[in-house]
């Protein structure tokens, strides 16, 4: 049904958007993967629109064409910073994402692109699929003759290399999280790469899981030009960082065309090298990307409904609605609930640097007492597999995961919420009772009495939060709301110490070449207590030596049966120490796309094994050498 009627509307609002929405941006913010065959994509053809005004014809900050346009929403929140691929701190979100499910390449490339459809990596900077030594200690990657960079010179192994340890000079992102598993990457000939692991005292590489994450998510960036910008900022690490990079040299198919306070915009770069029959054999189909920088999600809203946005990366409550009951021309991955892949878990972090809530049953009286299924008629809008249908663990629910543990061993510690009369007797049975009789408990003479806090704006979070605060009610526990801006509770969650927030809510791991260790590790590995501007994970400072242990056998296992012990054991103890409970599944971006304009986006069943991920991150940017305008 949902076909049939954007099919059609799509046709007429071709007409209206013709006459009235011509408008432009005008107010414009890591397990092994497989190594099997990932041959270059071919992309079926398509024209490439070529609709006047030429490059030429339009000056920056000026009306783009819209029939050339693909306009994007729920990316980018404020004015960039700059286009310094070194940098974390550039704000700028269509050019700059580095991560370990896909990084963002329309303008920075990859060695490889992750397709968490099928867990593959395919090759883009790379020649062919990457190759392992025997004893799975070092990898050979191959750089494609045909790759180059903006000013026409080659793409070698000379810049993986030289971007690799300026990565760990500067201590970027990058460079931080990668260096204490990468040994050494160097250039065996300007070809031929050689990323050499770091080794244990067994001689076995440390972890070889982010090692393959390295291979899709770390950019690759000119050796030339990261020089020029180390001579023009004297070689310091903090001034290379905070270089803008207007200068940059780029090796994807687009670059900056114009950007301010209200929108961002890329354009083609029509010598790109990826046209090159070793790769896509063509350009993608836009000439322009541009995000308009609006003010908040429903803003956004409004313009995608209204096809000022093609593409929307944010939640949209009742998403169906849009098809069903206003007939617009708007589609999700997937047909029906939950129109996405869910494959994070926006969780409930306990902080235990309160010494209340190094209670553990508190926190688990807590985290049973929630209603989850509100959470997901109301938070989620059912776009979102309830806790009974896929019991928690530290696994999200595709199928590969789920495999990866021992549900029947842990079934006895999983819960799936509600249980007031279960909570109230766990706390009955601790001794923490309501002693004073106003309706709140205590512990040790103090009243338990918590604030829970998440960003202001993040409406599914915010209604997470506050379903969270009503099971404290319910059970005996004062738990009050606070909705910070996100740069103020960001920076205060990843504090090494923070009193502010006792719950707060923040984001898994999603997808990618290392899950579900990844996320196991983010959600409880002691290495993070203690970091400041810890943006990698345990936000809650839980520590468990066991768990530890774990983490660090999973990466050099490479038996299956084995593995699994580890994973179930590791659920066994994040059920039962409860450091923090997962509030939803979600997808690991927001992919619904309004078909007045552009069409062909890729879908579930299409045949183009294209994943929902904005056209933008890992292998998903084939996307945009798929879609056509709307005939």
């Amino acid at each position: 049904m949902k076909k049939n009627v954007k099919r059609f509307l799509s046709l007429l609002l071709t007409l209206v958007m013709v006459l009235s929405m011509l408008t432009a941006c005008k107010s414009n913010k890591t397990d092994d993967t497989s190594t099997k065959d990932t041959a270059t994509p071919t992309v079926e053809a398509t024209d490439t629109p070529t609709a006047e005004p030429t490059e030429e014809a339009v000056s920056p900050g000026g009306e783009l064409p819209r029939n050339e346009t693909l306009y994007y929403g729920g990316l980018q929140w404020g004015a960039v910073n700059g286009w310094n691929p070194l940098s974390d701190d550039m704000n700028n979100a269509l050019a700059i994402t580095q991560a370990g499910g896909g990084s963002r390449t329309p303008m920075f490339e990859t060695l490889y692109m992750y397709n968490m459809l099928d867990d593959s990596m395919t090759p883009l900077l790379a020649d062919g699929d990457y190759q392992w030594n025997a004893d799975r200690t070092e990898i050979t990657v191959k750089i494609k003759s045909a790759a180059k960079w903006s000013d026409g010179t080659a793409v070698t192994a000379d810049d993986v290399a030289y971007t690799f340890d300026t990565d760990v000079k500067v201590k970027n992102g990058q460079g931080v999280a990668l260096a204490p598993y990468i040994e050494s990457v160097t250039a065996v000939d300007p070809s031929t790469v050689l990323i050499k692991a770091k080794l244990d005292d067994n001689g076995k590489a440390v972890n070889p899981l982010l090692v393959v994450a390295y291979l899709g998510q770390t950019y690759v960036i000119q050796k030339a030009w990261i020089q020029k910008v180390e001579a023009r900022c004297n070689n310091d690490p903090a001034a290379i960082k905070k270089d803008a990079g207007e200068d940059v040299v780029y090796s994807g198919p687009y670059h900056n065309f114009y950007n301010d306070d209200q929108k961002v915009v890329l354009i083609r770069d029509d010598n790109y090298w990826g046209q090159d029959a070793s790769m896509w054999g063509k350009l993608p189909a836009p000439k322009y990307l541009c995000h308009t920088i609006y003010a908040d999600n429903p803003a956004t809203e409004v313009a995608f409904k209204a096809g000022e946005v093609d593409v929307d990366q944010q939640f949209i409550p009742n998403i169906q609605d849009l098809w069903e009951k206003e007939g617009l021309p708007i589609s999700t991955y997937l047909q029906d609930a939950p129109y996405g892949i869910c494959v994070n878990m926006p969780t409930a972090w306990y902080n235990m640097d309160n010494p209340l809530l190094q209670n553990v049953s508190i926190r688990k009286a807590i985290a049973m007492a929630v209603d989850y299924d509100a959470i997901n008629a109301n938070a989620m809008t059912g776009q979102s597999p309830t806790f009974k249908d896929v019991p928690r663990s530290v696994m999200n629910p595709t199928d590969g995961e789920q495999a990866k543990y021992d549900k029947d061993a842990v079934k006895d510690l999983q819960w799936t919420g509600s249980d007031v009369e279960g909570a109230k007797k766990l706390l009955d049975d601790a001794g923490i009772v309501d002693k004073d009789g106003d309706g709140i408990r205590e512990l040790d003479g103090k009243k338990l009495s918590f604030v829970a806090a998440c960003p202001d704006g993040w409406t599914d979070w915010q209604a997470a939060i506050e379903i969270v605060a009503a099971a404290g009610k319910n059970i005996g526990i004062d738990i009050t709301t606070q909705y910070p801006q996100a740069d103020v509770f960001q920076s205060t969650v990843t504090s090494k110490k923070q009193t502010e927030y006792d719950i707060f809510m923040m984001w898994t791991d999603s997808a990618g070449p290392t899950q579900p260790w990844g996320r196991l590790r983010m959600l409880t590995s002691s290495e993070y207590n203690g970091v400041d501007n810890n943006w990698a994970g345990n936000w809650g400072h839980y520590s468990n030596k066991r768990m530890d242990e774990i983490i660090k056998a999973i990466p050099g296992e490479s038996d299956p049966a084995k593995q699994k012990e580890y994973y179930t054991e590791a659920v066994k103890i994040y059920l039962t120490d409860v450091p923090s409970f997962s509030l939803m599944y979600r997808p690991d971006q927001f992919h619904a796309v309004n078909e007045s304009v552009w069409t062909n986006y890729p879908e579930n069943g299409d045949g183009n094994n294209i994943p929902p991920l904005v056209l933008l991150n890992g292998y998903s940017i084939a996307g945009l050498y798929k879609i056509d305008l709307v005939k």
